[in-house]
């Protein structure tokens, strides 16, 4: 009996090692190119399938992820130009987490980078490096990686994004050496840099207790308790308003827009009357240009 049992421990350990892996993400590409009438479809194709093997199969930190924990995200490049093997157009940025409970999940970024652009040649390949830039392109993309893990992160535990925000504070300094566009806070108050900044300097960095409260203990408490979880919802919308106040033009304000106010729309569809006021009060205070989005909030009264 007891060799039989040594057996089943065995088994089931084997088991739960093949479901363990290093990398984190589970990352959709996608690259809209008909703009571009210069190069062949397949340049495009290649640069697609060297983009998803580097995000999927890269190990961006020292954790270890099961398969069910791999963080869903999405690459959605349009290319605008591609001239002398320069690639130039805009990168939208995508990524959900489980809530906890059920089978919904909850969209965490949905972030437009407007001007990116990099050097590509059809074979060459993408290298991960900490310690230098070794192109544009992979600067991109562990820059969005390390933000896409720190904001999930954040989601499941206070300040849980330290150390992969400090990764991508460390690329943007090499980057902001090379020329190229995004990489200074200075620049524009809405590019890479400064989005970084926002989220771990001032004011603004408040955001990261607000995506803490907003998901561990509003929407991973609703499946138990709805009342309970949209009331601490309702608390880190008093938050924001600080935090808008404090930082109107901060990169955060419109980060949290793009990614929650529908799904706000929602959990609020079933809340009490003064509820629902206060959130639409607040929410069209800091969005006042999203009133009718927010009508679904108000409806109800």
């Amino acid at each position: 009996m007891k060799h039989y049992f040594h057996i089943i421990f065995i088994v089931i350990a084997l088991l739960s090692a093949s479901t363990v892996c290093g990398t984190e993400l589970n990352c959709n590409v996608e690259v809209n190119a008909a703009k571009v009438a210069n190069a062949s479809p397949e340049t495009f194709a290649t640069l697609k399938e060297a983009i998803a093997e580097y995000m999927n199969t890269t190990s961006f930190t020292d954790a270890q992820y099961s398969q069910i924990e791999k963080i869903d995200c999405k690459l959605f490049f349009t290319v605008n130009e591609y001239t002398d093997n320069t690639v130039s157009g805009t990168l939208q940025i995508q990524s959900t987490r489980p809530v906890y409970g059920s089978s919904y999940t909850s969209p965490l970024i949905n972030y437009k980078d407007n001007d990116i652009s990099f050097s590509y040649t059809p074979g060459d390949r993408i290298i991960h490096t900490t310690s230098s830039v070794e192109s544009n392109l992979a600067a991109l993309l562990d820059f969005y990686a390390y933000l896409i893990i720190a904001i999930d992160s954040d989601s499941f535990a206070p300040k849980g994004g330290d150390k992969m925000y400090e990764a991508a504070a460390e690329i943007v300094n090499l980057a902001r050496n090379t020329g190229e566009k995004g990489w200074r806070a200075i620049d524009d108050q809405r590019n890479r840099a400064a989005l970084l900044s926002a989220l771990t300097e001032g004011n603004s960095s408040a955001i990261r207790n607000i995506y803490y409260d907003y998901h561990r203990k509003g929407l991973d408490i609703m499946s138990v308790s709805p009342d309970k979880g949209r009331a601490a919802i309702t608390e880190t919308l008093k938050s924001l308003a600080s935090v808008a106040t404090a930082a109107p033009m901060s990169a955060v304000i419109p980060l949290f827009r793009d990614s929650k106010l529908d799904e706000l729309a929602n959990i609020y569809s079933k809340g009490a009357a003064d509820e629902r006021k206060f959130a639409y009060g607040t929410l069209v205070e800091i969005y006042p240009t999203e009133a009718r989005r927010l009508e679904s909030i108000k409806d109800k009264y």
